[in-house]
This record gives structure tokens, sequence and C-alpha cells, in this order.
């Protein structure tokens, strides 16, 4: 084949040109810009699913067990090898040649500071969640609250070794390998090809003009559909949390009641946070997260048992490099509970939750470069994760060695945990004030930058849709999570991680294709720009 040929199969791979405008579906009662069908179905799907758990709560709650059951019997393994994959994909595009291309061309600059720029990686990403279980985790797998990893004896020094290793597993290069590649496949699409700013456009190259029919509006309806429980069961997990942060500091139970009241009220100040805009709400409450973060991580690192977790740093990287494998697989286990009630959870969670860290992440990416991209992406907030789990985990686990407060006991309540641990240390009252207000302007941070999310996928990839839309979302969510607290009852947990696994299930699927499509895009960028670079040393050459 000649060479004209070549550049011409190439430029007809790699065109992704369309007349197709963002929001050209959409429809526009009241000056509002809710794309058609994709606004409708979602919102009524959800609206139902409300409605029919606060009616019938105790049907609710056996549907929940009967769904996370079914899912976890026949497709444990798929999560497990899905995420295999994609962290495996990750990791090829980021060491190979694709890694050269920046995103939005080779003269973008970038939006955002790298460090403004991290942190709201972290507070859109898993800011509550690492409060929630940086004690309870790793005291979980220590002490055998519902079984330990790989069966291991509880409470003994392997014991300590597989429950840091396991929490990093988890909440390692996995999870962000998940939302690398969603956020890697819009900001590529949408910065670099022109398309708009939603899930469908990143299967442009598999599905081409289809992509704005009912193919793209299954796609966007269950981004949507996995982003709501996602998200629903963090701002639950926040909301538990807090209750029962509260109830310890100053007396009473963290009932119910407590809980709604606490998501009703964090939900008003998102809707605060959503006027405000980007810049005044989730950029200015990403960087007061990671300070107030910053401030229990040190507080916890001085006043705890400082030399024991310096040395559990290495502890903890060398066990989650020993024990990876073994914890990636997925046939023989003994440990089946365990591996179902956390493992399988996790994956399904994060896979839930990659529409929306991914859309967030690719909105704050333009000007980065791919290598530099899916770099920060997944060893930052590993490292992070390191830090913050071992040194909650670590003081958590010596205090029960040593005999000292009620976790010596083991654990009662996982929201509690953080907070029976910090009574052993100096200053509880103002660390366990601290760690309340750093879950509440968590949760704020999340529900602000999932309604951008939600809405700039339901208004057709547009992300100038009026404010009213994105506090419309807003209420949903706080909706959704009051819903699977109601509807789970006294396993209101079970029912959170069976609404993640039942909605994550299906959106699977997505982010495997979706490694393809991105795969076949960014082939056809890299052989544009040798093309590209070929003709500048020609001409070069003639000069």
């Amino acid at each position: 084949m000649s060479d004209s040929n070549s550049e011409s199969d190439i430029l007809l791979d790699s065109d992704y040109e369309t007349d197709y405008e963002a929001g050209q579906d959409n429809v526009n009662p009241f000056g509002l810009e809710m794309h058609n069908p994709v606004f409708f179905i979602s919102a009524l799907l959800i609206i139902i699913f409300v409605v029919s758990t606060l009616v019938f709560p105790a049907l609710s709650k056996e549907w929940f067990e009967a769904t996370k059951s079914w899912t976890l019997q026949y497709f444990d393994w798929f999560f497990v090898i899905a995420s295999n994959i994609v962290l495996f994909f990750c990791i090829s595009v980021a060491v190979s040649p694709l890694g050269k291309i920046r995103l939005g061309g080779n003269d973008a600059k970038t939006e955002f500071g790298t460090a403004s720029w991290i942190a709201m990686l972290f507070s859109a990403g898993i800011g509550i969640g690492m409060v929630f279980y940086g004690s309870a985790e790793p005291m979980a797998y220590y002490t055998d609250w519902g079984g330990t990893p790989l069966n291991v004896e509880p409470r003994t020094a392997e014991a300590e070794k597989l429950a840091l290793a396991a929490t990093i597993f988890h909440w390692g290069l996995t999870p962000w390998a998940i939302y690398a590649v969603i956020g890697l496949a819009l900001a590529f699409f949408a910065f670099n090809k022109g398309l708009p700013l939603t899930i469908r456009s990143a299967f442009y190259p598999i599905l081409g003009e289809r992509i704005w029919g009912w193919p793209g509006h299954v796609i966007d309806i269950l981004a949507v559909i996995a982003t709501l429980f996602g998200l629903a069961t963090s701002l639950g997990f926040g909301a538990q949390q807090a209750a029962t942060g509260i109830s310890f500091l100053f007396g009473g139970d963290a009932t119910l009641n407590s809980q709604l009241i606490l998501i009703a009220l964090i939900t008003g100040l998102a809707i605060i946070s959503v006027v405000r805009g980007m810049d005044g709400g989730v950029k200015l409450l990403s960087n007061i997260n990671m300070v107030l973060a910053a401030l229990l991580l040190a507080f916890v690192f001085i006043t705890g048992p400082t030399l024991n977790i310096v040395s559990g740093f290495g502890t903890t990287i060398v066990s989650y490099a020993q024990y990876a494998i073994p914890l990636s697989n997925w046939i023989g286990r003994e440990d089946i509970d365990w591996y179902h009630d956390w493992t399988i959870f996790y994956w399904a969670w994060w896979v839930s939750w990659s529409p929306f860290v991914g859309m967030f992440i690719a909105r704050i990416s333009k000007g980065r470069t791919i290598r530099q991209f899916l770099s920060v992406v997944l060893i930052v907030p590993t490292i992070v994760a390191i830090i913050w789990f071992t040194t909650f985990g670590v003081t958590a686990m010596e205090q029960v060695k040593s005999g000292i407060g009620q976790l010596t006991g083991g654990i009662t309540e996982a929201p509690l945990v953080l907070f029976q641990m910090l009574e052993n240390m100096p200053l509880p009252y103002i660390s366990s004030t601290l760690a309340i207000i750093l879950l509440i302007v968590f949760f704020v941070t999340s529900s602000d930058s999932g309604s951008l999310v939600i809405d700039s996928i339901t208004a057709g990839g547009r992300t100038d849709a009026p404010v009213s839309q994105r506090i419309f979302w807003a209420i949903i969510q706080g909706m959704v999570a009051a819903a699977l607290l109601v509807g789970g009852g006294a396993g209101a947990l079970g029912a959170m991680q069976a609404g993640t696994i039942a909605s994550g299930l299906p959106f699977t699927f997505v982010l495997l294709i979706c490694c393809y499509s991105l795969f076949k895009g960014l082939m056809s960028e890299y052989r544009l720009l040798q093309v590209a670079t070929k003709e500048q040393a020609a001409e070069s050459a003639r000069v």
C-alpha cells in the first residue's frame, strides 16, 4: 500500500466529525435543557424507586437482598476479571507511546493548578469513604468482623499485614484505574475530537452516528442510574457516620430519623454550593477538604503510635505487593463471604462511581498528557491511601493489641470505630468534631460535583444547563440515599451494598467496551500525529 493510501486510511479512520451538536435533542420547558429521552427516563426510574421503597420498605428490603444474592452468585467472577482488565489496560496505555497524546491537542493549556487538580480528584472521588473506612476496614479484617481476607487467623501478625494489604487492594490502583478509563475516554473524545461531554461519546469509534440514537440513550441512562446509586451509597455512609459521631459526642442515639434529617440538611448545603458555581463551590470545598483531612491525618499520626505507623508504611507496601494476586483470584476461594461482602461490593461501588468521578476528572483535566493523567490518577491516590489507611488502621489495631478502650472487644458498628479510636487519644472532642466537619464538607462536595456530572449527562452533554437542573439532581441524590436507609431498615448497610452491586453490574459491561473504543480512538490519534510529524519533517527538509 502506498504512503498516500495509508494516510488516506488514517484520516478516514480518525474522522470523528459529526453534525450532531450537544443538546440538539433537548426540550426546553421554562428555559431548561432536558435531553429527550435520557432526562425523563432516568428521572422517572429513580422517582419510581424512591416512592416504591418508601411505600413498601419490607418488600424493598427483600428485593435488595435477593438482587444482591443473585448478582454475587452468578457474576462475582465478572467483577474481578473486569477490574483486572481495566488496570492492565491503563498501565499499558500509560507506558506506551499513546501516553504522549495531550488532552485537548498539542497546544492545550491546563485550567487548574496541580494542587487544586489533585484536591478535586479526592473530594469528588473517595473522600467520604476514606473517612468512614479509615480505621474501620483494617480493624474489621484484623478482628474477624464478618470474616478475614484469605481466612487468615484473626488478631495475629499475619492478620495485621493482610488487613492493611486488603484495604489498599480495595482503595488503591484498581478503583482509580476504573475511574481513569472513563475519565480519559470522556476527556479525549470531548477535547480532542469535539464530541459532547457525555458517556455515549466514548463509544463513537464503535457505534458511529448511532450513539445519538437508542444505543447512546441506553448507555447514558445506565450511567445516570449507576452514578446515583454509587453516590447515594456514599452519602448514606456519610450520614450514618456523622449522626453516629454526633450522638457519640453529645449523647442520644443515631436513629434513622436523625440520619434522614442530616441528609436533608446537608443536601440543602449542597444546593447552596451548586448555586455558587465551580470556583465558589466544588473547587473551594475541595481545597477545604484537603486542609481538614491533612489536619486530622497529622493529628492521628503525631498523637498515635508514630513509630509503628512509620514502620507500617513499608509493611503495607510490601504486603500489598505480596497479596495483590491472591486477593485478585476468584477461583476456589475459601473466604467466599468476606470476598463477596468486601471485594465484590467495592468493585461494584467503584464501577458505579466511575461515570461520576470519570466525568468530573475529565472536566478538570484538559491540557494534561495521557501519561501525566494516568500517572497522577493512578499513583497519587494510591500513595495517599497507603498513608491514610496505615495511619488510621495501625492506630486502631495498636489500641486493640494494647487492650485500650472499647475497640478491644471488636467492632459493634462500623460508623463508630473512628470515634472510639479518637476517644483514646488526646483532645477527643476536638478531633471528633473535626472528623464530623470533614465528613459534612465531603458530603456537600460529593453531592455538588455529582449533580454537576449527572446534569451534564441528562442535558445531552451541555455544560451550561440552568442551575435549577443541578439543584434537582442534588435533591434526587438525597432522596435515593434516604430511600436506601429507609428500605434497608436495620440492615441499611446491606441495602446500600445491594443497590450499588445491582446498578454496577450492567455498567461493568459498558466499562469493558469503553476500553476497546478508547483504544481505537487513541490509536487513530497517534497515527495522525505520526503523519503530522512526518509532514513537518519533510517541510523542514525542503526549507
